[in-house]
This record gives C-alpha cells, sequence and structure tokens, in this order.
C-alpha cells in the first residue's frame, strides 16, 4: 500500500527537514516540496499564480502516486488552510492507487519559530518580511483535520519517528 504523507506547517517550522529526512528513511520513497513548484522572481501571488502552483503540486504528486517504483510520497508545503489540503486530495488518484493519507502541521513556540526565522534572514536564506507572516499562521494549524505534531526543543529525527509512528 502506498502512503502519502502530507506534512504542513508555517514557514521555519521545520517542514523541508523532516520530509528530506523521511524520504531517506522510508523504503522506495520520494519527497515534493511545495514550494519547488511555485519558486519564482518575483514571487507574485494572486488567482493566476495560484492555481497554477495547485495544478503543479497536483500533477507531480499524482505522478508520484501512479508510479510503480514509489511506495512513499512525502509533500510538504504551508498547507494553513483545510481548504488548501481538501483541494489537493480532492484531485489525487487516492482510490485508483489505495493509497493511506497521513496528514501533520507541525508547529512550535513562538519564541523558538522566531528564533529559527532570523538565523535563516541572518544567513541570507529568508527574507526579513518572513518573520511576521510565519508567526501570524501558527494559530491556524490547530483547527486543521491533521495530527498536530510540536517541535519546539526537538530534533528532526524525533519529529520523523512521531510521524512515521501515525503510519503503523
Amino acid at each position: 500500500m502506498k502512503t502519502l504523507y502530507l506534512i504542513g506547517g508555517t514557514m521555519g517550522v521545520g517542514k523541508s527537514t523532516v520530509a528530506r529526512l523521511m524520504c531517506d528513511e522510508l523504503p522506495a520513497a520520494v519527497m515534493l516540496d511545495g514550494d519547488w513548484c511555485w519558486n519564482a522572481c518575483p514571487f507574485t501571488v494572486n488567482d493566476e499564480t495560484r492555481t497554477m502552483v495547485l495544478d503543479n503540486i497536483c500533477h507531480v504528486l499524482g505522478n508520484f502516486l501512479r508510479c510503480s517504483s514509489y511506495e512513499n510520497v512525502v509533500f510538504c508545503w504551508v498547507m494553513h488552510e483545510q481548504a488548501i489540503i481538501d483541494e489537493i486530495l480532492a484531485r489525487l488518484p487516492l482510490a485508483e492507487t489505495g493509497c493511506q493519507i497521513v496528514s501533520v502541521s507541525l508547529t512550535c513556540a513562538e519564541d523558538e519559530l522566531r528564533a529559527r526565522l532570523e538565523h535563516d534572514i541572518a544567513a541570507g536564506v529568508r527574507e526579513g518580511d518572513v518573520v511576521e507572516r510565519s508567526v501570524a499562521r501558527l494559530p491556524l494549524y490547530p483547527a486543521l483535520s491533521s495530527e498536530l505534531i510540536d517541535t519546539t526543543g526537538r530534533a528532526p529525527k524525533e519529529v520523523v519517528d512521531a510521524i512515521l509512528a501515525l503510519a503503523r
């Protein structure tokens, strides 16, 4: 049986790191970071680009799910609204592939999130406006239909183990 891991969470909470580690640990695994489907300069957010990125994501995930070489598909993206998760799932060949879904939302304490993001800003990895945008999304995740996993003070491997325990 295939498993699709949806890993959501605000910027800086550890989604990409955890997804990469999961892909390394799982057999026959493939990973998609939703940001790869919307890596544009300038980064433009409007109805057209939102539609495009969801089409890109669903197309790639659908291909991964249909490919017999993969048993585990790991997808990470901000996914701060239930409607985003629902739309993605509705557009995937879940029945066709007999896929199990494991949906998690990563979170962490605000002070830790701020520290992580400030570190990334200092390293030139992120823009300065990300801190307030990310902190503003933190309260949205408990309302979603996903398992909430707090990453505060936890090593990425501990978070991976918690996610993998949900699939067993």
